[in-house]
């Protein structure tokens, strides 16, 4: 067993949640920033992180709408960034899938990369405790990833171009992803995922709208599908 209850397994999952500030607060002024200089108001910057709550649809949408995208283009290229989402969402339900509604909706809304990444990992390392314990975990990831993801959204709006650009905010989003993803290429599937994706959103990236993030996603679901099907044959 992981813990001694659900106080014991929050606790463990805010501690665990806690180094994701190091990515998650500069990701989230980066966005503030980046927002209202396109033209959005606070409170419009703050609605946007509040809906979508994830970084990587929030830039590719804002960057597209900046490009005058149409609004079909940017909701299909938030959409296919996100895809991963629904296969975190498909990863996670054997453990918390038996949880009432309320508890599925809240855990679907706050279901973004690092709560799966940490979550995931704590129950296959620990697949006895009991679903309230896990719940909990979960919930203690989110707690010190989420709401500072509110607050650094209104802080980098409000500062606006206040801050230096030699702070290089930016690198946020690399890091982030790297190490989420790195941990996770643990079999042959993930590894094929991931490659077809880097090399198909690569070799496209000339279509217009960063269509070739659609092609690569798309691509990269294919390939582990394919792996993991003549893995399991």
């Amino acid at each position: 067993m992981a813990g001694s209850g659900p106080m014991s397994s929050y606790w463990r999952g805010f501690r665990d949640g806690v180094p994701f500030l190091l990515v998650v607060v500069p990701f989230a002024l980066l966005f503030g920033v980046l927002a209202t200089e396109a033209g959005l108001s606070v409170f419009e910057t703050l609605s946007f992180s509040v809906v979508v709550i994830a970084g990587a649809a929030q830039f590719t949408a804002l960057q597209l709408m900046q490009d005058n995208a149409p609004t079909i283009v940017v909701l299909a290229s938030a959409l296919a960034v996100n895809m991963r989402m629904a296969m975190y969402s498909a990863s996670i339900t054997p453990y918390l899938g038996a949880l009432p509604i309320w508890k599925r909706a809240i855990t679907a809304y706050f279901l973004v990369d690092q709560t799966y990444a940490a979550s995931i990992i704590d129950y296959e390392k620990h697949p006895d405790q009991p679903i309230t314990d896990k719940w909990a975990y979960f919930m203690g990831v989110m707690t010190p990833i989420c709401p500072p993801w509110y607050v650094a959204t209104v802080a980098g709006a409000v500062l606006g171009e206040t801050i230096p650009s030699e702070l290089g905010l930016d690198f946020a989003l690399p890091i982030a992803f790297i190490a989420m993803i790195a941990p996770a290429l643990r079999t042959r599937a993930h590894v094929a995922a991931a490659l077809t994706a880097i090399v198909l959103a690569l070799g496209f990236a000339w279509l217009p709208y960063n269509l070739g993030l659609i092609v690569g996603a798309i691509g990269g679901m294919i390939a582990g599908a394919e792996v993991e099907r003549r893995a399991e044959a």
